[in-house]
């Protein structure tokens, strides 16, 4: 049954604080030159766009299709599983870390070949011992992206070779895919590794990826790539503070400086502010539901000093039936929803739960108690119905 609601609008709060992922659309606008034919740089945590190039255009991607590769490996829980080297697997053209036919290699050792050195080896024994088949792991690849909503994305191959016409994506679906990725611990590890001595072969091991191991100093991973058609592909991501970043360039001579240019603008730019706090909701005073609707986690934004004014929150609420006064138990689990607005864009909702015994009212950890000293208002609240 449909039920009224009572719109209330509310001026945002703002928080210095951490990052907590939450979904967002609200693209920036950073003017930037790069040297890439596509480039895009995104807030790691929310996925807002900060910055673009191209980014939509279907395009070869060499190594980084290895993303995807060590992301299905990841999720397969079969880390530690040996995996045996095929015929197939060590004829893989290109970069390699020199398997042999019926070699026996765990699948983490394999995953660390992947990212760090790029073994196209690797990545063809990867497949076949995650996916069944290569056949069958290609598959997997092309059903996780259009989970994720990689939308110009289609795989051929686990490595990124030029050996098939239709095998490309854009520097948006990728960044996408490394923002999904970086959810893994094990990934973030991996790919933020320097070094790594191989447990069940012979392999001591340097990231590709120079960012990482020296040119600078807020990289925390990503993966690198190259072949004749494609050129030189990166992905990359970078924190600094409670900022946490990833860009994509694809095709680009001078993707060291793109990064670092990407990177350093958004740094000295924008900060995280919060823009709403898990726990009750104060605007809520004087109402049906005061000190009993609340949303069960905070929502953080990176905005650059221009945006704080033109962030808006808009809570929606059921209109309280007379019988839930005498009858808590009729009153819905979930009693309104909160809008929040950046310059009339939607960057998130989340609905607003009411206290019963089935939902309890989040309690703050110390260190969150102690974020709310730095809390900062920036205008009154109002109603209207």
């Amino acid at each position: 049954m449909n039920m009224p609601y009572l719109k209330i609008g509310t001026a945002v709060l703002l928080l210095f604080t951490l990052l907590l992922p939450f979904s967002s659309h609200a693209k920036a606008d950073i003017s930037l030159s790069v040297s890439a034919r596509s480039a895009i740089l995104i807030d790691g945590q929310s996925g807002r766009v900060l910055f673009g190039k191209d980014e939509h255009e279907k395009r070869r991607i060499a190594s980084i299709t290895k993303i995807m590769t060590a992301v299905l490996a990841i999720e397969s829980g079969k880390m530690k599983d040996t995996v045996k080297v095929s015929k197939r697997a060590i004829q893989a053209e290109g970069s390699s870390i020199y398997l042999k036919e019926g070699q026996k290699v765990s699948l983490e050792d394999l995953t660390y070949g992947l990212m760090l050195r790029s073994g196209n080896d690797a990545a063809v024994a990867i497949a076949e011992h995650v996916g069944g088949s290569l056949e069958g792991f290609i598959f997997m690849m092309n059903q996780k992206a259009a989970e994720l909503g990689m939308e110009n994305t289609n795989f051929q191959n686990p490595h990124g070779l030029d050996d098939h016409k239709n095998h490309y994506s854009s520097a948006y679906d990728m960044a996408i895919l490394t923002k999904y990725a970086m959810k893994h611990k094990q990934y973030q590890k991996i790919a933020g590794t320097t070094f790594y001595k191989a447990k069940t072969m012979e392999g001591y091991w340097k990231n590709k990826n120079k960012l990482l191991t020296g040119l600078y100093e807020y990289s925390t991973g990503g993966k690198t790539g190259y072949t004749k058609l494609a050129k030189r592909t990166l992905v990359s991501t970078a924190a600094k503070g409670d900022a946490q970043l990833i860009a994509v360039t694809i095709n680009a001579p001078d993707d060291w400086k793109d990064h670092i240019s990407m990177f350093e603008y958004a740094f000295d730019h924008y900060k995280t502010y919060m823009l709403a706090e898990k726990g009750r909701l104060a605007s809520l005073k004087g109402t049906f539901y005061e000190k009993k609707a609340f949303i069960k986690r905070d929502v953080d934004y990176f905005l650059n000093e221009d945006e704080k004014k033109l962030v808006k929150i808009e809570t929606e609420m059921l209109t309280p039936e007379k019988k839930w006064k005498k009858n808590a138990e009729a009153i819905p689990d979930v009693v309104g929803k909160m809008t929040i607005l950046l310059d009339g864009q939607v960057i998130e909702q989340l609905p607003i739960f009411y206290e019963n015994k089935r939902n309890r009212m989040p309690q703050k950890s110390f260190q969150e108690m102690f974020k709310s000293v730095f809390q900062t208002s920036i205008g009154g609240s109002s109603w209207s119905i």
